[in-house]
């Protein structure tokens, strides 16, 4: 498994053109914008875990049946740093970095004291996120990094702490039909409270304010939520968004703060600080978008981890949500490289299976309902809300699915009833093998999967004047442990879940984590800027 996850992946500057075979949609114009860990040692220092890797970015610009690819490193500043020092001088979450073994005691006290609330990395290497007309590289920490879709050069730093206390952020964030984004963060011991920050990014600055200011200035606190202990904030990936309402999990898998402030010190990671708490619950929180207010009734459910929200909406006084849930955290435990590239197969047997799981939150609880009934009338699931005493409501799930990760949707369902969700398939192992499309209604699913192949996330790109919420097509980038077979670009017909076409390219690609695609491009992707010419690759 080194192939994927061991070894550093080459740049392609210069756009290539990928051999492509089928027929690919007259309709699909635009560019597919991914990001991911491309680079795993520096010098002669290694990465422990995979999510430390540095960003490598790559795009597929579709144009008039032909793709081009290109990828290039995120030049962040941590970037910059180890490339100059030719080692690892800026931590991870999971591997603790050293900028100079050789200072003396004095220097090394002050080093550490600057470590106690970290200067966390501005290695973006998760996600892609529009914010207005500009795109941002993101990560979960504070800071992200604007980028230029076109030439994936990079662009400013922005510091989300300028505008709202955050230490943390999540990279998946949620964007309302006007194309306002919002986000959560987590603002450790701020004037001696911690909490989780929902905020605000318009999508457009209003004209009296303009003045050329990017509508991350006018970024704004849209609610708070003040976090079960003081020393312990729950670790998150993503939350949930309905029409009315924001579904944040405070889960069991949580952050030891005063671990964390003296990890510097005892010489271990960052990630060495988490713990899930089997003992403890998930607590539900619902935040009403129109009174920008927590609903005051305590949901709760058993302890889980939960990296990635699939979708919620409202129904008959219910919220239905959706979320892929492992019963611990050994997940990211298995991301160690150690483990991946060493007794694979039997570490990754290990882990906990990725479950697809409905939850359903009343919306108005019954005072007057008896302890223990059930508050659920929907008969669409099977998911259940038992009231008890003191106002608290415990929330079980119904169980729609095992092996499934990286979900996505038709977006312009989010928020709303769907049918669809478009996954990796991981059935015995939580690198993908298959990609599939689950049906709600039916329970059933479509597969595409071919040997030896490694899809990345699947992404829905829905067809113009599209009747039916799986008129489209999905996009996954391709990476293969065979040597014969180079990696590519697969387009999936979405409704039947037919290949349509596959567009190869002989380059060096990385196993990429999350991204977008962004429809009718307006530049050339032929010649992408003045110095590089596209090379047709034969």
């Amino acid at each position: 498994m080194d192939i994927i996850f061991g070894r550093n992946k080459k740049e392609q500057l210069e756009p290539v053109r990928a051999n492509v075979t089928g027929k690919i949609p007259r309709w699909l114009q635009g560019t597919l914008l991914r990001n991911g860990p491309g680079m795993h040692t520096v010098g002669e220092s290694k990465y422990n875990h995979w999510f430390d890797g540095l960003a490598l970015l790559h795009s597929f610009s579709i144009r008039d049946g032909e793709v081009y690819y290109r990828s290039k490193y995120l030049r962040s500043d941590t970037y910059n740093a180890n490339i100059e020092a030719n080692r690892i001088v800026v931590s991870e979450f999971g591997t603790m970095a050293y900028p100079d073994p050789c200072k003396n005691i004095f220097a090394k006290a002050f080093s550490y004291l600057s470590h106690t609330i970290p200067d966390f990395t501005d290695n973006c290497l998760i996600n892609i996120m529009k914010c207005g007309e500009d795109f941002y590289a993101t990560t979960e920490t504070n800071y992200i990094r604007k980028i230029n879709p076109q030439t994936l050069e990079t662009l400013e730093k922005v510091d989300y702490r300028k505008y709202v206390a955050v230490n943390l952020a999540t990279a998946h964030p949620h964007y309302d039909e006007a194309g306002n984004v919002l986000n959560v963060g987590t603002s450790i011991v701020d004037k001696g409270k911690t909490k989780y920050v929902i905020f605000k990014i318009p999508a457009v600055v209003p004209e009296a304010k303009r003045k050329g200011k990017s509508p991350l200035k006018h970024m704004e606190v849209f609610c708070s939520i003040p976090s079960r202990s003081l020393l312990s904030p729950s670790y998150y990936h993503s939350f949930g968004l309905t029409e009315n309402y924001i579904v944040f999990l405070e889960q069991p898998f949580k952050l030891d703060i005063l671990k964390m402030a003296t990890a510097y010190m005892r010489g271990v990671s960052w990630a060495s600080c988490m713990t899930f708490h089997r003992e403890d619950k998930t607590y539900i929180h619902i935040i009403d978008q129109r009174t920008r207010k927590p609903v005051p009734t305590m949901f709760y459910t058993d302890p889980m981890v939960v990296f990635h929200h699939v979708n919620a909406y409202e129904k008959d006084g219910c919220i239905l949500f959706d979320v892929i849930a492992y019963e611990d955290s050994s997940l990211y435990q298995l991301f160690y490289l150690a483990n991946l590239n060493q007794d694979f197969e039997e570490n990754s047997r290990l882990t906990s299976v990725p479950t697809l799981r409905r939850f359903a939150i009343p919306l108005h609880v019954d005072k007057n309902a008896e302890v223990g009934s059930n508050l659920i009338k929907v008969a669409s699931t099977r998911a259940t809300a038992l009231k008890e005493k003191d106002d608290q409501v415990y929330c079980q799930p119904e169980l729609l699915c095992e092996g499934l990760e990286l979900p996505r949707i038709n977006y312009a369902n989010n928020g709303k009833p769907y049918r669809y969700i478009y996954a990796a398939g991981v059935q015995w192992s939580p690198i993908p093998t298959k990609i599939l499309k689950y049906d709600l209604l039916t329970k059933s699913s479509l597969k595409w999967g071919e040997e030896s192949c490694w899809p990345a996330e699947p992404l829905f790109v829905p067809a113009p004047d599209a009747q039916d919420e799986d008129d489209g097509i999905i996009l996954s980038a391709i990476v293969s442990t065979n040597p014969q077979k180079p990696p590519f670009l697969l387009i999936l017909d979405a409704k039947s879940f037919t290949e349509l076409a596959r567009a190869s390219i002989a380059v060096d690609m990385h196993l990429d984590l999350h991204g977008l695609f962004i429809p009718n491009a307006d530049w050339d992707t032929r010649n992408q800027d003045s110095d590089h010419h596209a090379v047709p690759q034969a």
